[in-house]
């Protein structure tokens, strides 16, 4: 918010420079982020008069004047302004005048030949808005001749940048920040009063209707009328100007001051523009209901920015004859604005409920002044005060008489609009530590929590010597609540900077939960292999059974939470195949969400997808990529969990409709369903326009950490390699195709023991000689002993106890 310091000092004694204010604001939680020193515009500036104009003798467009600032002698000034002329009041800058919005330093110049000793300047080379072509005139008469322009354009003032936290609903007003900068600094306070306005009860009724009283809890109508439209006095278009409002006229220049002042939107609408829209003619005795309600679904409206905008049931609407007129708390509707044949009006001052404007305003994607207030929430005590400054200010700029106002009230009690908390002296101290007293330290009084937290409008109650029932002003309802929010004010306005520093007087050095360490190197392991990380939005598009819906989504592509992580990995390798960027090898950490019997359900997955040639970028292969083959995918994928030290198994696995039902396995670690890993089905792979060969899988993170051994992870134990030779042996057999080779391992495994050092399949034939619904398989088993070398009958005693196991087991018919 732009504070003008000329303005707050008529609110506020101000005794502190602009920048010793901005750094006490700034030091109390209100950033000033600029300070913006009008002063320096216009220095050199003087009020001249024009006494004669002449046409330039060498060029049609300039003028030669002859203007007198007062010095006894008139200077000769080249214009090349179409609106000067003879006998007015003139912003002139003398020579040696600098002009810092312009980046121009006044020297004599000669404009064809014709000497010039200053410029005329217009309101936009002083740095200020201007709709008028050419320089500025001054409407006032007999000004004094050389006196400062600075007072008459409102350029003898400071404005600060400020911003005040979300928290802070009370500071985006003059009034708020001079009750904060009293509060700081102990100045005296000085608040406009407004007197009672009288009305006199014309032939006109008015009468309101508010459907929601919880949306909209206070609602004040006023009819005016005998209104005259003008444009705003001088000060008042200066004050709005210097807050970055452009003053429209006399009737909304009011509503924008008294906003701007108070913190309290207003609206005014022209009356017989109301009663058109609603249907209602105009005659004595009419009548005309204002109604408070929520939108229906399609209804329009065009709003003042020339806009027609469709509302939906988030809307909250003001409605004449139940016709929408304006969107309650963002803006009002073209069609009843107030223009320069206006004769009546109705005011509208009215309490918004905060989170029902925060909805209405985005979903017609508009936010105003108006509505960036009542989002944060006005102040609900003050209504009536904002009211009668409105009408009070209408009644002297306008001309105009109060003749109804009708009143909507559900508040509660105006007791309730305050708030009791406890505060506790000790609680204070140990929350905020020991003060800086110079060289000792000390700790908070008393009289110290008493001084600043009256200071800020609050009423202490004494229970005991070191105890209070402080009593919350209205204006701060909202944000103290808690005693910490107390104690936060004591802190905030004593000076953050008068307490200690209180370090610990011992460090511990940090560290990461085990999770995360594991997790650490798991990511580091799929990096080893070649993977990239990828990252997607958790939130989709709706359409899956499981899925968890938002019920208020930003947008529709995005209403959903994620049931898993291959979808978005299968976009990503489309998208970078369609970019020109090759296929992807990638993976991905993320949370998933689904909903079953039981409930809402979340948990966090580890998936990646596999399909980019390695080698293509290589000489390998002259440039021509090859398809990864299943085998190809399974090591990397293999790599990882040897990485990682954990023996996974492979099952069979065709539920999931993406993935090929012959090329897919659901993973296993001892009992426990690990993931999936497949290739993409053809109908997917053509869908997509997808390489031939594209592998997905997906691991349930919390299985994985599970499984794991921490210690060994973290902090691998040396492992010495066996320095005796190895014993190979050759096993080969028929065995049935319904029996997978990782349920052979298996059982090789377990029958081999400890001297079994490793297995491997060599070789599978399926064809001549190979009896119907069997295949032939050989396996090469490796026997070895760390502390000797196995014998020949060491290792054909292990070696056909493998044998009889395969028989036993799997009914295999041994070939070798």
């Amino acid at each position: 918010m732009r504070i003008s310091l000329k303005w707050l000092q008529e609110l506020v004694e101000l005794k502190l420079s602009p920048e010793e204010l901005a750094e006490t604001l700034t030091l109390a939680g209100f950033e000033v982020e600029d300070i913006e020193d009008r002063r320096t515009w216009a220095n050199g500036v003087v009020v001249g008069r024009v006494i004669e104009r002449q046409p330039h003798p060498n060029a049609d467009k300039l003028s030669v004047c002859q203007v007198d600032i007062g010095k006894g002698e008139n200077l000769n000034i080249v214009c090349g302004a179409s609106n000067v002329r003879a006998d007015i009041y003139v912003p002139v800058a003398t020579v040696g005048t600098y002009l810092p919005n312009i980046d121009l330093k006044i020297k004599p110049a000669k404009l064809r030949g014709v000497p010039s000793e200053g410029m005329i300047c217009s309101l936009k080379e002083l740095g200020l808005p201007n709709d008028v072509d050419g320089i500025h005139i001054f409407t006032q008469d007999n000004l004094p001749l050389g006196s400062d322009v600075r007072p008459l354009l409102g350029l003898d003032d400071v404005i600060l940048d400020v911003t005040a936290t979300a928290n802070r609903a009370d500071a985006l007003c003059m009034v708020g920040i001079a009750r904060e900068v009293a509060a700081l600094t102990g100045a005296k306070l000085s608040l406009p009063e407004p007197s009672e306005t009288s009305s006199s009860q014309g032939e006109f009724i008015l009468s309101l209707k508010i459907a929601d009283t919880q949306a909209c809890p206070a609602y004040i109508g006023t009819v005016i009328e005998n209104v005259k439209i003008d444009t705003s006095p001088e000060w008042l278009q200066q004050r709005l100007r210097s807050a970055g409002v452009r003053p429209i006229n006399n009737v909304v220049d009011i509503t924008n001051y008294v906003m701007l002042e108070w913190g309290q939107p207003l609206h005014a609408f022209d009356r017989e523009r109301l009663l058109s829209v609603a249907g209602t003619p105009t005659r004595p005795g009419t009548s005309l209901e204002i109604g408070v309600r929520f939108a229906n679904a399609g209804e329009t409206m065009k709003t003042l920015d020339g806009q027609t905008r469709t509302l939906s049931t988030q809307n909250l609407l003001i409605t004449a004859g139940d016709r929408p007129v304006a969107i309650a708390g963002v803006m009002g509707g073209e069609e009843t604005e107030v223009h320069d044949g206006t004769q009546n009006l109705i005011l509208e001052a009215a309490l918004f409920e905060s989170v029902a404007i925060r909805r209405s305003s985005r979903s017609v994607g508009l936010r105003s002044e108006s509505s960036s207030r009542y989002e944060r929430g006005v102040n609900r005590a003050e209504l009536e005060i904002a009211t009668r400054r409105a009408l009070s200010l209408l009644s002297e700029l306008a001309l105009c008489a109060i003749a109804h106002q009708e009143i909507s009230d559900s508040r509660p009690d105006p007791s309730t609009w305050t708030r009791s908390i406890e505060l506790r002296l000790d609680r204070v101290n140990q929350v905020l530590g020991p003060t800086d007293l110079g060289e000792d330290t000390g700790e908070l009084q008393s009289q110290d929590v008493e001084r600043t937290l009256t200071a800020l409008g609050c009423k202490l109650t004494p229970v005991d010597e070191n105890r209070w029932t402080v009593s919350v002003p209205p204006y701060r309802y909202r944000d103290l609540e808690r005693e910490i929010d107390l104690i936060e004010e004591v802190a905030r306005l004593y000076g953050y900077d008068k307490f200690c520093e209180t370090l610990p007087e011992t460090a511990e050095a940090g560290y990461l939960p085990v999770d995360w360490e594991l997790t650490r190197k798991l990511r580091s392991s799929l990096r080893a292999t070649g993977l990239t990380e990828l990252m997607h939005y958790s939130l989709v598009k709706p359409g899956e059974g499981r899925q968890i819906v938002l019920s208020n989504p930003l947008f529709v592509e995005y209403s959903a939470l994620r049931t898993d992580l291959i979808d978005g990995l299968i976009d990503a390798f489309q998208y970078n195949i369609e970019q020109g960027n090759g296929s992807l090898n990638g993976y991905e950490f993320g949370h998933i969400f689904w909903q079953d019997e039981d409930g809402l359900k979340e948990a966090e997955a580890v998936a990646g997808i596999l399909g980019g040639d390695t080698t293509s970028s290589k000489w390998v292969r002259s440039g021509h990529e090859q398809p990864m083959t299943w085998f190809e995918a399974k090591g990397i994928l293999n790599g990882v969990f040897q990485h990682m030290g954990v023996n996974v198994e492979y099952q069979p696995d065709c539920k999931d409709s993406r993935l090929h039902p012959g090329r897919t396995a659901s993973l296993w670690i001892r009992g426990n369903r690990l993931g999936v890993f497949g290739q993409l089905h053809p109908l997917v792979r053509r869908e997509k326009g997808l390489p031939d060969s594209v592998y997905v899988f997906q691991l349930d993170l919390g299985v994985m950490l599970n499984s794991l051994d921490t210690n060994e992870i973290l902090v691998p134990p040396f492992k010495p390699y066996s320095t005796y030779p190895a014993s190979d042996r050759d096993i080969a057999f028929f065995a049935s195709v319904k029996v997978t080779v990782a349920e052979i391992e298996k059982a090789i495994t377990k029958a081999g023991k400890e001297l079994l050092d490793g297995v491997e399949l060599f070789d599978e034939y399926c064809g001549e000689h190979v009896p119907q619904g069997q295949r032939s398989l050989a396996f090469r088993l490796l026997y070895r002993a760390s502390d000797r070398t196995l014998t020949d009958a060491e290792v054909q005693s292990v070696h056909n106890k493998v044998r009889e196991a395969l028989v036993e087991k799997f009914g295999v018919t041994l070939r070798s």
